[in-house]
């Protein structure tokens, strides 16, 4: 088996040119996942949930635009500091009923939460004019998932 191990990096205006980092004009999905742990129970609910319990969310957020001059929509690590500072932190070993607006916290309910929280971010740091929040989903378990979509959203404006 045979490796092929660069003997030379890459370099900007040599190899490459920087009006060749763009390689398209197309709108593309970015997606970063987490997972926080919480404690909840609901009411007007007859089952298990009822009572305090707790889980291991994991939380999507998918983003949509288009590339800047060097390829990127947005920073990875920009969608990480916002989905934290806006939700992950503040929910992440919480007892869900003290720390979220007075609601039934469901995933229903928290993922509508979730949207407006991040798109406020979004609109508030205009860091990414042209990114858009598409998606959030919010496991409650491996198998179960509740999600809303920019187009929902703007459904009942």
């Amino acid at each position: 088996m045979s490796y092929d191990i660069p003997r030379d990096v890459q370099m900007l205006g040599r190899d490459i040119q920087e009006n060749q980092l763009k390689y398209h004009h197309k709108s593309v999905l970015i997606s970063k996942e987490f997972t926080f742990d919480s404690a909840h129970h609901l009411h007007c609910y007859e089952g298990k949930c009822k009572n305090l319990h707790g889980h291991t969310y994991k939380l999507q957020v998918i983003m949509r635009g288009k590339v800047d001059s060097r390829g990127i929509a947005i920073d990875f690590g920009d969608i990480k500091r916002i989905a934290k500072e806006r939700v992950v932190d503040r929910l992440d070993h919480k007892y869900l009923n003290d720390v979220l607006p007075a609601m039934n916290t469901t995933a229903e309910n928290m993922v509508v939460w979730m949207y407006e929280e991040i798109h406020q971010a979004l609109l508030e740091e205009q860091l990414y004019p042209a990114i858009r929040l598409e998606e959030i989903r919010l496991w409650e378990t491996p198998t179960s998932y509740a999600a809303i979509t920019r187009s929902m959203m703007e459904e009942d404006v």
